[in-house]
């Protein structure tokens, strides 16, 4: 469902939603939107501009993905950010309650209308319906107003990373953040007790 804002008798509309296939155009406008934070310092992991086939290469890897899920914010119908989770590996079974924000941008020329936060909170309602019950994430120190907003949502940092990224030969720190979204496990942990199993469905007769 879209949000529509006015700016100086301008209407613009905003929506984010799950990606489940490219529509004709996506793909391109992902990409320039990629383009424009990375070379904003936003992140995706790219310090340089890869390529544009590079980057198409990427993008379409994501979708068919069974352990990563994509979710994009749209400006007026077109990508301007978007956000990625990844799944935990099916042998690691002691963690599979647990999934990871690896990528979380808004191209700068869309910034100024909460599209990161409504992001991640298609992210975070996906995580829950998916019965997640932590989110994990990891930031470098450079991303302040990134690093504030997490803050802000709940996300309680555990860890630092002495040498998380290397930008223009400046080592910088990295900030390891985690939110626990199941209420269970948070009571849990507020009264350092165990979980409690959940009960097993009746078998249909």
């Amino acid at each position: 469902m879209g949000e529509q804002t006015t700016l100086k008798g301008y209407t613009t509309t905003t929506e984010v939603e799950h990606v489940l296939e490219f529509q004709p155009g996506d793909l391109n406008d992902l990409c320039d939107a990629s383009d424009a934070a990375i070379s904003n310092g936003r992140g995706l992991g790219w310090l340089d501009l890869p390529s544009r086939e590079d980057l198409k290469s990427y993008w379409r890897g994501v979708v068919p993905m069974p352990s990563r899920d994509l979710f994009v914010a749209r400006l007026d119908g077109v990508i301007c950010g978007a956000c990625q989770t990844l799944k935990p590996r099916q042998r690691n079974n002691a963690q599979t309650f647990h999934i990871n924000i690896i990528t979380h941008f808004v191209a700068p020329w869309a910034l100024g209308r909460d599209l990161m936060l409504q992001l991640f909170y298609k992210a975070e309602e996906f995580a829950i319906e998916q019965e997640f019950k932590v989110i994990n994430l990891d930031i470098r120190e450079s991303l302040k107003e990134t690093i504030q907003l997490y803050e802000k949502l709940g996300f309680q940092r555990y860890g630092e990373h002495p040498a998380h990224t290397i930008v223009n030969g400046k080592v910088l720190k990295g900030y390891y953040y985690t939110k626990i979204i199941d209420p269970k496990l948070a009571k849990a942990l507020k009264e350092n007790r165990m979980l409690e199993p959940e009960p097993e469905a009746e078998a249909v007769k």
